[in-house]
């Protein structure tokens, strides 16, 4: 298994991407925000992805983007093919484009919103903390991304100040020792339900 830094010879695999992006969102049933091959490309072509492969086949990938004249950067995307689920490899992905985007973008801070507990656990073992979406980007084109997500509602209902993503963030100027707060998932699952209740909750 290879996972490496994205170029143009990879540019053959956008497709098949947006179509694991996509297919991960419906299955899984949760609001993962859609992208075009046109801009999976472009991540690809300026050397702001990592993708995995064994040997010619597509098995993961994850991309940065930069927001905010480049204060705010993000991996986002993280998606693994479902022939190679199960084997860690989206951890292996998530750490080399984490590492990928510290040495690209030294001075930007790292953040992430997700659903996912998997993905805050292994954000806490990066560094990254949970914020409020106050101390994330606030630039428009970030937050239009999320139109294609299925509970973008509950976004523009809170004026974006809260959704059942979770706000995390890193910041170099600020790192500690990761064991100084270990992940609990029991916070963090408490965290999620408690989201799910206020804004899921059916109209009578």
């Amino acid at each position: 298994m290879q996972i490496v830094v994205a170029n143009k010879s990879h540019v053959k695999y956008a497709h098949i991407i947006c179509k694991t992006i996509e297919d991960s969102a419906k299955d899984r049933g949760t609001g993962i925000a859609k992208r075009s091959p046109e801009y999976i490309i472009e991540k690809i072509e300026k050397g702001n992805a990592v993708i995995a492969l064994e040997e010619d086949v597509f098995a993961g990938f994850c991309y940065i983007e930069s927001w905010g004249h480049g204060k705010y950067v993000a991996n986002s995307g993280l998606i693994v093919n479902p022939d190679f689920r199960g084997q860690g490899l989206a951890r292996k992905i998530k750490k080399v484009v984490f590492e990928h985007s510290k040495t690209k973008f030294p001075d930007s801070k790292i953040f992430s919103i997700t659903t996912g507990l998997a993905v805050m656990k292994l954000n806490s073992e990066l560094g990254y903390k949970p914020v409020t979406f106050s101390e994330l980007t606030d630039d428009e084109l970030f937050w239009k991304g999320c139109q294609t997500c299925k509970n973008y509602d509950v976004l523009t209902r809170t004026d974006h100040k809260m959704c059942l993503c979770t706000g995390m963030l890193y910041d170099p100027k600020k790192v500690e020792d990761v064991n100084e707060h270990p992940y609990d998932k029991k916070v963090f699952k408490r965290l999620k339900s408690i989201k799910q209740s206020l804004f899921l909750k059916k109209k009578p």
